[in-house]
Order: C-alpha cells, then structure tokens, then sequence
C-alpha cells in the first residue's frame, strides 16, 4: 500500500473490501431496518353478547421486539375487558444484532479513512495492522453470533405475533360461544432483509487474510521461509558431486582413498552354447 498513490489504496483488496464493508446495504439493512422495524396484526372478538364485541383490535409492536407488548381485549362480560401481553422478550437479540452492526459501521469507516489518507503511518507502525486484524476477526466472530442469535429471535417474533397464536392468548376466545378471527398480520418484508447479517459475516470473514497479509507475522514468517530456502540452496551448491566416467572400451576410472587411481575393465563377449 506505500508504494502506490492515496486513492490507488481503493484499488487493492484491503481497502476495496473495507469500502465495501463501509457502503454495503447489508451493513445498512441490518441496524436500519431491525432498529426501525414496526409491525401490527389485528384480531377479531365477537361475543355473544354483540354489545362486548371487538371486531378490530389492533397490536403495535416495534423495536426492540415484543419488550412488554401488551393490547385489551373484551372479556364478553358486562363490558369488562383485560390486558393481554404477547409472549415472548426478544429485545437482548435485537439490541445485540443492532449494536454489531453500527459498531462495525463506524470501524469501517474509521479503517478506510486510515487506508486512504493515513496509510504511510499504518505501514510505519507494525502495531496498527495487529489491531486492525484482531479487531476485524472479533467483528466476524460477533456478526456470526449476532447474525444466528438475531435469526433464531426473528423467527420467534413471527410465531408469537401471529394472528391465530395470539388468539389462544384471550380469555374469550376459549369459550366456543364466543367468535374469534385474525383480520391481518404483520408484514415481514422489511424486517427479513436485515437477515443479510450472515452476508457481512462472510464479507468481514472474507477481509481476514488480506489483513493479515499486513501483519509483522506474515512478513517475518515470508522472510523466514525465504532465508530458509537461500540458505537449503547454498548448502547444496556447496557439496560437490565426483562421478567416475566410462571410457570409450568400457574401463571405469575412479579415485580410491589413498589416492591411487585403479582401472577396471570389462571384456566380454557373447557366449555360444
């Protein structure tokens, strides 16, 4: 990165992949649309008595999802009515997923201002691309887990706000005199997008080793292995290699260990039976 121009740093895997990580909507979908998320289902009372009935009763909930959501509904007695809350507290799953997500935002941002306009000092500095790899292997560790706590939570929310479970919740609605129906649920469309937390896994995952290409640890372990190679080469260049020759009749020559040549040779002919 030192060696090419300010914004040539964007050209180069580190920093295109952190731009990414910085304008992707996935990163976007994830804390704007769980955060911002607000839903409503509506169910039908009709008692025997017409005068209790409730024929559009309406339940908001919003994030974080389902923390004390509560709605009233008729008792189909003397207009009495009672205060049903929706089973279920999913806002620790949210909250984490939310607070992963503008976190690794925000770092994002923070990496691609220091790759473009600081990336001689990051260079300088060998303690800068140790954080930058610990921090971004934390950051993939905690998009897997608040991506799979976060999936797990979205598809409780759906059961729990659903039309024909929440029914089972009001008092009325066990007594077979008394009618009940689900008029709509709630839409899932925008909150299904923020499911894209496993993409900015595998993106964050993906920015690992070109991190840790940055590293003292994978230069120190290249020059290592490349002084280990120099130094196998030079050892075999040095060890000389003495073979005898054969000389045009067949004798063999070589060097005995007293210094004395001595001369084999081989006649032979072919042999008639």
């Amino acid at each position: 990165l030192a060696s090419v121009g300010t914004f040539q740093v964007l050209k180069l895997p580190l920093g295109f992949i952190r731009v990414l990580e910085w304008l992707q909507l996935f990163a976007i979908f994830a804390f704007a649309t769980c955060g911002g998320y607000s839903g409503q289902l509506r169910v039908s009372v009709d008692c025997m008595e017409k005068a209790s009935s409730n024929l559009s009763i309406a339940i908001d909930f919003a994030y974080p999802f389902l923390h004390q959501v509560s709605f009233e509904a008729p008792v189909c007695e003397a207009m009495r009515r009672e205060r049903v809350f929706l089973i279920g507290d999913y806002s620790s799953s949210a909250e984490f997923f939310v607070t992963i997500a503008v976190f690794a935002f925000l770092y994002s941002l923070m990496a691609t201002i220091v790759y473009i306009f600081f990336q001689n000092k990051y260079h300088e500095n060998s303690r800068a691309p140790l954080i930058d790899f610990v921090v971004t292997v934390v950051f993939s560790f905690m998009w897997l887990v608040s991506s799979s706590a976060w999936a797990k939570a979205l598809s409780d929310v759906k059961t729990a706000t659903d039309p024909d479970e929440v029914q089972l919740l009001i008092s009325a609605c066990k007594v077979q005199t008394n009618k009940c129906g689900s008029l709509h649920g709630p839409r899932w469309s925008g909150l299904n997008t923020s499911a894209f937390g496993f993409l900015n896994f595998v993106l964050w995952a993906g920015n690992i080793w070109f991190v840790f290409k940055e590293t003292s640890w994978h230069k120190g372990a290249s020059r290592f292995a490349g002084g280990a190679s120099e130094k196998q080469a030079g050892t075999f260049n040095q060890q000389p290699y003495n073979q005898g020759s054969f000389d045009q009749s067949g004798s063999y020559n070589t060097q005995g260990n007293l210094g004395q040549p001595s001369e084999y040779s081989q006649v032979g002919g072919p042999t008639s039976y």
